[in-house]
């Protein structure tokens, strides 16, 4: 917790509870400390007659503690909401700044406040009142994921070529059968691969099992002797990349990025986690059940899998009305 000796120590507090006992992702722990350090830097800045131009990265938090928590109401989160609605700007010093950030982004920041206040009043029992306990998410409009379909799916396997066309196939196979995660791939390790099934690691340490069909086996006994041949720092590593390392996350962007465009797909439009987007949309096409999907994914909440199903049930009414006999007159 050293790197957030800005801030404090209630809420240093708070993201070592989330690090260390919930087993939140470095990503995650950075995030709560950037959102929550805004909320009481605003909250600070509406409390004390300060300079009309001060900035909320100039003001000093590190006095604030249990009781300056207990003082804000949710008439001062309402404020803060508002200010993120309509006078936060990403870049205040663009000569033609935009105001106001998206409800994805406020969202974000309500979920820490949220995390923050219960982490107090139901973990630590330093506050009583929860003001944030009844606030509604703003509201956010839900799009669709894009996916591959089968034809799409082919034609990028077919696209694969080169001097690491075996480790590329391996890769994207394990994207398309598995629905990982980049960073879960990067991850992967030789001795995580079993005859049908894969052990990853995902978000927060959490370890599940996930199966693959018998053309990712295929595709990974192709590798693994390749792999086996090279001998690099982290000899663990599953998937090395040129220059004899483990593979990153930027690496397997660019490589899913390359075969979308040899494939003749748009490349602005489908990523690698479009990939996993389309293992998922797949299985439930197949008649896998929402629940067993979650699992396969690592969704920590039901709800982030069933996006799926509208997917799911847009494909179903497209079928439907692709159907002669649905345009039947028979009266």
């Amino acid at each position: 917790m050293q790197r957030f000796t800005d801030c404090p120590i209630v809420l240093r507090d708070f993201l070592a509870y989330h690090e260390t006992i919930k087993g939140q992702s470095q990503k995650t722990i950075s995030e709560y400390y950037l959102d929550l350090r805004m909320f009481l830097r605003f909250v600070k800045l509406m409390r004390h007659d300060m300079p009309v131009h001060t900035r909320l990265d100039e003001i000093d938090i590190r006095d604030v503690d249990i009781e300056f928590i207990r003082s804000i109401t949710t008439s001062d989160i309402f404020d803060f909401l508002s200010y993120l609605a309509s006078d936060r700007t990403p870049n205040p010093d663009s000569p033609s700044p935009s105001y106001g950030i998206s409800p994805t982004a406020r969202a974000r920041k309500l979920s820490a406040i949220k995390s923050f206040y219960k982490y107090l009043t139901v973990r630590t029992k330093q506050l009583q009142e929860n003001p944030v306990a009844d606030l509604e998410y703003p509201k956010l409009r839900k799009s669709l994921p894009r996916y591959l379909t089968m034809e799409q799916s082919a034609a990028l396997l077919k696209a694969v070529s080169g001097p690491n066309a075996k480790r590329d196939k391996a890769i994207l196979l394990l994207f398309l059968n598995c629905g990982i995660r980049r960073s879960e791939l990067v991850g992967l390790n030789i001795t995580d691969v079993y005859e049908d099934r894969i052990r990853v690691v995902g978000k927060g340490n959490k370890e599940r099992v996930v199966y693959f069909g018998s053309s990712c086996r295929k595709a990974l006994d192709e590798y693994l002797p390749e792999r086996r041949k090279k001998v690099i720092p982290d000899n663990r590593a599953l998937f090395i990349s040129r220059d004899n390392n483990r593979i990153s996350v930027t690496a397997v962007h660019r490589l899913v990025k390359k075969y979308l465009t040899a494939a003749g797909l748009d490349a602005s439009q489908f990523s690698a986690h479009k990939l996993r987007h389309t293992a998922a949309t797949m299985m439930l096409s197949g008649g896998v059940d929402v629940k067993t999907v979650q699992e396969v994914l690592g969704h920590e909440n039901l709800n982030t899998t069933q996006i799926y199903t509208h997917i799911e049930s847009t494909e179903l009414k497209i079928a439907a009305e692709a159907n002669p006999l649905s345009k039947l007159d028979y009266e």
